[in-house]
């Protein structure tokens, strides 16, 4: 062999060296993948099984928790009607049930209550009524509720709240059979039913008797605190029960539901006896009559005014139905102390000296039939306002009802009478907590879950700021509306359905009977006014006889609509054949042919839209 060969050889045989040692490596290596691959099959396989088993755990222990249920029928994006359904399994309690009184945009209506479809359909589940204070926005659906559930569920609430709630029994129907009523007095405890233990807890508000609620079940803790503010230095003494309230938080409390009105107004809201020493400086001014508008319900502010009536030698005139009520009511219960011979008849004011007379009455709402009102509008039988009177209106405007209260003021100025309200003088101070009060009770009762109620959207929206600045979780605060059914367990709190809820207008005797259709047509009468038409018919023949006669209410002053009447009722007869055979005796073509023809001239003329009634006399 030669040495080329030999080299050649050689050559070869590093070639196939170095295509074993890669194969050796390739195997090696795949080798190691597939190990690798394996071990990573079964971690992941592992972790599959693991995440099982804890899934199944889960629903396990979620299957296992208690569940209660919180439902708002009423004051969720509103003040008013606050109504709410606490349920554990078969059974229901109810706090509050009041109303609201409408806007102008319910014109007629009386009262406004919520839809009570829900408690209607469970009445038998209802074990009964919890009431934390008597203003009209917690009980004045009381009656009403009582149509729809059973007359037996037993109401509880404090000895005011319970005169009060009899007193609207009886102007509702006096015919009616009262519900059984339970006086609860501060730490009172109740058992209703299997499950329910209900805890009342003083606090201060604009009214006595005012209480929170502690609600018991297996499935949780829910604390209510009603309505309230913190007063260091309430008038009757009675002070907010700060020692139960942090035993509560100590506790533990699933879900606090708190009272939302004031939640944008910063600091703290100022004592109500800051308003007597107000009071006091304008008696001092006064030397003429004093007249005050003040909340019937207000006891504490009454007595405030009396006492210092008393200490300036004036005698007392009150009107108004509701604080005529109320003058009979409290002093049976302990809560108005009146002093022998200071009442004196309204008839006997316009024979008394001006600077010993002082008139209370209703009307801080501008309500149009309330006593300030008539007085004025100069319609009030026996006050009529003079130069020197000093009228106070010692409320602040309800939203929507600044319009009829700022009237009221500036009617009682055209007699040269002072007026002294809000914006001038310290005569009123709110009954509700503002920011720094809300956050007082967030600490005291901390909370797992919050949920603000009493209040209108923006409200509860700025109640849940400061509750996650107090330490609660954001996702733990629930932003809910009436009807939405919230799962409260010792776990969690979520919003897990929706019930019926509602509105249902009041009108006189009717309960739910106006409609939408009735609403919206009085706010076309108030709007546009009516037209009516009116045609004799020949009921036998089927013919026009005599007509049309045009009269207008609320669309056109007569001396100016005299051309457009007359314009009008040259179109009907050019349009309407008075010679014409209506077969069958149906004149609903008649009707509608008038209709058109009058809804268009009048839009035309005035760019309006009344409500066009023909008016058909048989003869």
């Amino acid at each position: 062999m030669s040495i080329k060969d030999k080299i050649n050889s050689i050559k070869n045989d590093v070639r196939n060296l170095k295509q074993e040692r890669e194969e050796i490596k390739l195997h090696s290596t795949n080798n190691s993948n597939t190990k690798k691959k394996n071990k990573l099959k079964k971690k992941n396989t592992i972790q599959k099984e693991v995440i099982k088993i804890e899934n199944i755990e889960e629903k396990k222990k979620n299957k296992n928790l208690e569940k209660m249920y919180v439902i708002p029928l009423g004051g969720l994006e509103e003040v008013g009607k606050n109504t709410t359904v606490f349920q554990y399994k078969d059974e229901i309690i109810l706090v509050d049930a009041g109303a609201i009184f409408p806007d102008e945009n319910l014109p007629g209506i009386d009262l406004v209550i919520p839809d009570y479809t829900f408690l209607e359909n469970n009445k038998s589940k209802i074990k009964g009524l919890f009431v934390t204070h008597g203003h009209e926005d917690h009980i004045g659906g009381i009656p009403y509720l009582y149509e729809k559930i059973e007359k037996e569920t037993p109401i509880y609430s404090g000895k005011l709240t319970n005169a009060l709630i009899k007193s609207k029994f009886e102007n509702y129907d006096k015919r009616k059979k009262l519900p059984k009523m339970v006086e609860i007095g501060p730490r009172s405890k109740v058992q209703v039913g299997k499950y329910f233990t209900v805890e009342f807890i003083r606090v201060t508000h604009s009214i006595a008797d005012s209480y929170c609620l502690s609600i018991k079940t297996p499935a949780g803790h829910v604390f209510h605190t009603g309505d309230f503010k913190i007063d260091l230095t309430p008038i009757d003494g009675e002070k907010v029960d700060f020692v139960r309230l942090a035993e509560l938080g100590e506790e533990g409390v699933d879900l606090m539901l708190s009272d939302s009105t004031n939640s944008e107004v910063e600091g703290f809201t100022p004592s109500e006896r800051s308003v007597g020493d107000a009071f006091r400086q304008e008696f001092a001014k006064a030397d003429g009559r004093i007249i005050v508008a003040v909340f019937a319900s207000h006891v504490h502010r009454i007595q405030q005014i009396i006492d210092i009536a008393t200490q300036y030698k004036r005698k007392v005139a009150i009107d108004g139905r509701s604080l005529v009520k109320v003058f009979e009511i409290a002093p049976t219960v302990g809560y108005l102390n009146i002093p022998e011979n200071t009442l004196v008849p309204l008839s006997s004011v316009e024979r008394m000296d001006d600077d010993k007379v002082l008139i209370l009455c209703t009307g801080t709402q501008g309500e149009p039939m309330a006593a300030l009102s008539r007085i004025a509008k100069n319609m009030h039988k026996h006050i009529k306002l003079k130069e020197g009177d000093t009228v106070i209106i010692s409320s602040t405007p309800i939203p929507g009802n600044e319009k009829a209260v700022s009237n009221n003021i500036n009617n009682i100025m055209r007699y040269d009478a002072d007026v002294v309200f809000k914006k001038i003088a310290g005569i009123h101070v709110s009954g509700h907590g503002s920011k720094e009060e809300q956050k007082l009770m967030l600490n005291l009762i901390n909370p797992k879950h919050f949920m603000p109620v009493h209040g209108e959207y923006r409200m509860l929206k700025s109640h849940m700021k400061s509750a996650v600045e107090t330490g609660v979780a954001k996702e733990n605060i629930l932003i809910t509306q009436n009807g939405d059914k919230v799962e409260v367990t010792k776990e969690y709190a979520k919003v897990s359905g929706k019930v019926n809820s509602g509105d249902i207008l009041i009108d006189g005797l009717g309960v739910g009977d106006i409609g939408s259709k009735v609403i919206k047509d009085r706010q076309q009468l108030a709007e546009d006014g009516i037209v009516i038409v009116a045609y004799s018919i020949d009921k036998e023949a089927g013919k026009i006889v005599a007509g049309p006669e045009i009269s207008t209410k609320g669309v056109v002053y007569h001396k100016d609509s005299e051309d457009i009447i007359k314009e009008a009722l040259d179109l009907l007869k050019n349009k309407i054949q008075e010679n014409k055979v209506y077969e069958g005796k149906d004149w609903n073509e008649l009707k509608n042919n008038v209709r058109d023809i009058l809804s268009r001239i009048f839009y035309e003329k005035f760019k309006r839209n009344p409500i066009v009634l023909p008016m058909f006399l048989e003869m």
